[in-house]
């Protein structure tokens, strides 16, 4: 599941951090799963991919805005 800008945005950074911590667990997981074979649903790397780049545009946006 895709997570909008706008969801990201309205999260408190604790909150961001953890769920950005969260997704590198699962991208490290899926990428063993495909590295053995076993992996059923290969879009979802994908996803998880573009969800870290979100948390990390939107972390680094406000990063600038506060300086």
């Amino acid at each position: 599941m895709s997570i909008s800008a706008e969801e990201i945005r309205k999260m408190p950074m604790e909150e961001r951090l953890k769920l950005l911590n969260e997704l590198r667990l699962e991208l490290m997981k899926l990428r063993a799963q495909a590295a053995m074979g076993t992996l059923t649903n290969v879009g979802r790397i994908k996803v998880v991919r573009k969800n870290i780049a979100r948390i990390l545009t939107i972390n680094r946006e406000e990063e600038l805005r506060r300086k």
